[in-house]
């Protein structure tokens, strides 16, 4: 018997997985579900992690719901009426899917509430629509908060309910929000703790700042005791999101305070702590005790006992958010004034309980370097720890050198490691010799961040690649490694050295060893890329920096980058393209060819050059003229005579090394015969006709060039 040939559709077990729905188009007009500020704070990522974990919170609405159970709730009745073939076998299938069907039906209707979930889902599905406009979803809104008005405790935890809820809060108005967070209250705890309600809960956090406060005063007492949330898979990252992006100094500052131990909480609660003393942290807080040494040590005992606790609990994840590393810091903060100041007896519980931390903490430290307190952390351990101390931590933090490089505050360990380890053979090993493998510099020369861990090798704490803040936070550290006292001045009489600093070897030859150590593969490198970097403005910066402060034979890195200067002038493409102009045309490459012919930068300060010991601007204008110039000085003529002429400021520069600064060249008769080639190539009558034009068509540099020739 004929039938109309109409195909099922495969059960979701047969199908495959199910094909992941397009994003539509958002067409709702003038609206702003979410604060966008706040959706674009991150958490701070651990070094030790390689792709962003997607734990923080999960914002979109879209695909949580099984595609089959939302089609199966909203339209499930178009299933029952699917024609089939008559065959036997078809027949068949089609009775197991009824029956299948049936079976799914009659679970969902024996679960709780299952009538308040279904008629909710049949509304949010309209609620969060992509394409509606601003207005109907606000009737969908309001029908479906009086839908699970009074029932939000009921349906929240499940883990198909709460992204009903969630569109609430995110479509709804603020009064809808606080009517939820009401709802709730007394419930934040739980909410942590459950893998779905959670990021409701964050939402509520962050859209609610009225009620944030509220929010994380229902913690207290249950971070580190009781519920234990920081140790609690779930709620562990929920804290962390509060703590990192949304608390304020207080909220913080109240979130540490369970670190303390229930003394101190106890204390709080009768206003027997000073409050503007508890905003200073652990160090305000043992302020208040005055004298009494026996309640100190208690307090100082519970942070380090529950600082143990998550220490070895290494699988929970706690230890690289942000909450600990601060607490963290403040018990090696305090440990640091009590050896700087204390007496004979706390110097040695103190270097006892660093100590103890330091073991507990050691294979966990790379964990730790992400976030601003959590590298303090680690630079503290370097500054005050033996040579041992530093091998460990090298050892720890080696295998994610490259991604410390591009962090802001993981590579600031490794500048500290670089400042305070006599071991500069250590360095070479664990850390120098990463940095400056091929690959690793191609990949750290593209960010802001990865070009300071290069400059560093070279030119550390220098005010025209690291910033003032960064400068002193670096400097933090000094004081430990000199044995200087907290509280002076180094270098005055109120800061005489001690004697018993932690490293021996003077700052300025373990920067030269390092220099030393790291400019052979530095300089291979811009060898084998510099044609390629000085088309890019920032990557020029670096090779400038290279053939400035490196150390060793320069000639094959020169030569390289001469070379690409030595191409025809203009450029036959009429783009202006970086990739295929001429690099004279380039204004950051022409920059780096002038301040190279020129010796070094100059400083707007003092209106003069600072010439670099290291580079011999000199030698370099020989194989200039020798290379880009060739036999009949071709390129050198043109860059100065054709084009836009861009060339001039170059030029002029060529002109003095040549005379100027022959008396230092390493040889002067090369210089001289390179001077007199210049010259009878920019005397020529045709020559400074082309200049002179150029100087009436009102290009740059040209009066400036003609004076230079002149002192050929």
């Amino acid at each position: 018997m004929a039938a109309t040939a109409h195909k099922k559709r495969p059960a979701k077990s047969q199908s495959g997985p199910a094909p992941k729905k397009a994003k539509k188009a958002y067409v709702a007009t003038n609206e702003k579900p979410e604060t966008t500020t706040a959706r674009k704070a991150k958490r701070s990522v651990p070094v030790t992690v390689t792709s962003v974990p997607n734990e923080s919170e999960n914002t979109d609405d879209e695909g949580y719901l099984d595609e089959a159970e939302d089609e199966a709730d909203l339209d499930g009745e178009d299933n029952d009426n699917m024609q089939v073939d008559s065959r036997e076998g078809k027949t068949s299938a089609r009775e197991s899917h009824i029956t299948q069907k049936a079976l799914q039906q009659s679970r969902k209707a024996a679960k709780p509430h299952s009538d308040l979930i279904s008629v909710a889902k049949r509304v949010w599905a309209l609620a969060r629509s992509q394409t509606i406009s601003a207005k109907e979803r606000r009737i969908h809104i309001t029908e479906l908060m009086n839908v699970v008005r009074g029932k939000v405790k009921l349906i929240v935890f499940k883990h198909d309910a709460s992204r009903i809820i969630q569109t609430l809060v995110k479509y709804g108005s603020k009064t809808e929000r606080e009517e939820i967070c009401e709802e709730l209250k007394g419930s934040y705890a739980d909410a942590a703790k459950n893998r779905y309600a959670k990021f409701l809960l964050l939402k509520l956090i962050r859209l609610l700042p009225s009620h944030r406060a509220n929010i994380l005063s229902s913690f207290h007492g249950q971070i580190l005791s009781h519920s234990r949330l920081l140790l609690h898979r779930e709620a562990s990252s929920v804290l962390a999101d509060a703590f990192e992006l949304y608390a304020n100094s207080t909220e913080r500052a109240g979130m540490v305070k369970e670190f303390y131990g229930k003394e101190v909480a106890l204390f709080s609660q009768k206003k027997e702590v000073d409050n503007e003393k508890a905003g200073k942290g652990l160090s305000g807080v043992l302020e208040t005790f005055g004298s009494d040494k026996e309640k100190k040590a208690r307090i100082l005992a519970a942070v380090k006992e529950n600082l143990a606790s998550i220490f070895n609990n290494p699988d929970k994840g706690s230890v690289r958010h942000a909450i600990v590393h601060c607490a963290t810091w403040e018990y090696l903060d305090v440990l640091a004034r009590m050896q700087d100041h204390g007496n004979e007896d706390d110097v040695k519980e103190a270097e006892k309980l660093r100590r103890d931390l330091f073991e507990s903490c050691t294979e966990l430290l790379p964990e730790m370097v992400h976030t601003r307190d959590g590298s303090r952390v680690v630079r503290e351990f370097l500054a005050r720890g033996s040579a041992k101390d530093r091998k460990i931590i090298l050892k720890a933090v080696k295998p994610h050198i490259e991604r410390m490089c591009l962090d802001d505050e993981a590579q600031m360990v490794l500048f500290t490691a670089m400042d305070v380890t006599d071991d500069t053979k250590l360095l070479q090993k664990s850390v120098i010799s990463i940095i400056t493998t091929p690959e690793t510099l191609d990949t750290l020369v593209k960010s802001p961040q990865g070009r300071r861990a290069i400059f560093y090798l070279l030119v550390p704490r220098s005010r025209r690649h690291f910033t003032i803040v960064q400068i002193r936070a670096l400097g933090d550290t000094d004081n430990a490694r000199d044995g200087v006292r907290i509280g002076t001045k180094q270098g005055s009489e109120e800061g005489a050295t001690t004697g018993e600093g932690t490293s021996k070897k003077s700052p300025v030859v373990r920067r030269e060893e390092i220099r030393r150590g790291s400019s052979e593969a530095l300089l291979k490198w811009i060898e084998e890329r510099g044609a390629d970097l000085v088309r890019e403005a920032a990557e020029s910066l670096v090779v400038g920096e290279i053939m400035l402060y490196a150390e060793g034979d320069k000639s094959p890195a020169s030569q390289t980058l001469l070379r690409a200067l030595a191409t025809p002038y203009p450029a036959s493409s009429a783009t202006s393209a970086s990739s295929s102009a001429h690099p004279i045309d380039l204004p950051h490459a022409s920059r780096l060819y002038k301040t190279l012919l020129q010796g070094g930068h100059f400083n707007h300060s003092l209106k003069s050059v600072e010439i670099s010991e290291r580079w011999d601007p000199t030698a370099f204008a020989v194989d200039f003229v020798k290379i880009v110039g060739g036999d009949d000085g071709t390129v050198v003529k043109d860059i100065c005579t054709k084009g836009e002429r861009n060339g001039s400021f170059v030029v002029a520069e060529l002109c003095g090394a040549l005379v100027g600064t022959g008396d230092v060249s390493s040889d002067k008769v090369a210089a001289k015969e390179a001077r007199e080639k210049l010259n009878g190539w920019l005397s020529t009558s045709e020559t400074r006709k082309g200049i002179e034009e150029g100087e009436k068509d009102g290009a740059r540099g040209t009066k400036v060039l003609l004076d230079a020739i002149g002192r050929l």
